[in-house]
């Protein structure tokens, strides 16, 4: 559908400037568009157009140049309404499922193989958000001294995630004490989700024990229960894997110091990069914002392409981040093949079904 405000010969200049700026990374000339797409018009007709187009807000000058780039609002238009997107051909189906399927089949591991793919394949940085685990059920627990006054507590979650936490204590617990713990925590704990464990912890821990120290050590975990537990059930203990962002550094648009810092920072603020993905993983869809649209100004470079996965109860998302200037076409397709393979891995892993 064509944006009202665009006629139909303006719409297909729209086109072909972006078409254009994306493959060269230049901007784009009227002569150079008359000759490559042979609109039946003339140059100084498209130069014209080109004109409107920018008073609407579609087109800029970068400098001096007498060619145009787009803004993020021609982006916009032209993913919502003009392109195409194709099927991806048989070879990067099989080139993509060969490369994440070989390996580890924790959820981890899939989704780290998934984001270092994307990032090849679309010459972006692949990226990839952890699942929530409310709905994760708890398969076993262990109880692991680390100090005198230090104990280590490895979660095992349904689908290969594992979990590990330290949990302090006041003197030194006795082993025998310790291995009564973690038996009668995987007595009452095991099968249960960790949303289920969060809200009755207590009354699942009361009178559970009979030595001394194994009761006081029950009684840490009762009083810690929100932390030792609560593995993402207000915010998600949900992490954010990248795949090589020296990709994305080859990109024009990073070659100077200050967008490189940009790329850098980007990438070191995980607690930024999981709070904009968390959001994604709630719509359901495919989903592309575009420079200033993200509401954190330091994403106002970068436009974000992500989809979800899913693992039973489990969700998270998949995609990329790269400059304005993507290929989108190529980009929607492979992130939204590349979320339905590692959802059909997440199935069908036997590892992912404990």
């Amino acid at each position: 559908m064509v944006p009202p405000q665009l006629s139909e010969r303006e719409r297909r200049i729209l086109e072909a400037v972006v078409q254009t700026y994306v493959e060269t990374a230049q901007p784009a000339g009227s002569k150079a568009l008359a000759e490559r797409f042979g609109f039946g018009v003339s140059s100084a007709t498209i130069r014209n157009t080109m004109s409107d187009l920018e008073e609407k807000g579609f087109l800029f000058h970068p400098h001096a140049s007498a060619g145009r780039i787009p803004t993020d609002v021609a982006y916009r238009v032209y993913v919502d309404s003009l392109i195409p997107v194709p099927a991806l051909q048989s070879s990067e189906r099989r080139r993509l499922s060969a490369r994440i399927a070989t390996g580890a089949s924790a959820i981890e591991a899939i989704l780290h193989r998934a984001a270092q793919s994307l990032g090849i394949l679309t010459q972006e940085l692949g990226i990839a958000l952890g699942p929530r685990l409310d709905n994760s059920v708890l398969e076993c627990l262990e109880v692991i001294r680390v100090s005198a006054e230090r104990l280590l507590v490895a979660l095992t979650l349904s689908r290969g995630a594992v979990r590990t936490i330290f949990v302090d204590v006041k003197g030194e617990i006795a082993d025998a004490a310790i291995l009564e713990v973690s038996a009668v925590l995987n007595e009452r704990l095991a099968g249960l989700s960790l949303r289920e464990i969060a809200v009755s912890l207590g009354e699942r821990l009361r009178d559970s024990a009979t030595a001394r120290g194994a009761t006081e050590l029950l009684n840490v975990f009762i009083e810690e229960g929100d932390q030792v537990f609560d593995v993402g059930l207000d915010t998600g203990d949900q992490s954010v894997l990248l795949g090589q962002a020296s990709v994305l550094a080859e990109q024009p648009e990073f070659a100077s110091v200050d967008s490189m810092r940009k790329l850098v920072a980007l990438t070191e603020t995980r607690e930024r990069l999981a709070d904009l993905l968390r959001a994604r993983s709630q719509t359901g869809g495919l989903s592309i914002t575009i420079g200033n649209e993200h509401s954190d100004p330091g994403f106002s470079s970068f436009t974000v392409v992500t989809a979800p996965y899913h693992a039973g109860p489990l969700t998270g998302v998949i995609g990329v981040i790269g400059p304005t200037r993507m290929p989108y076409d190529k980009v929607i397709s492979l992130v939204k093949h590349t979320s339905d393979l590692v959802t059909d891995l997440l199935q069908e892993s036997p590892k992912a079904h404990g």
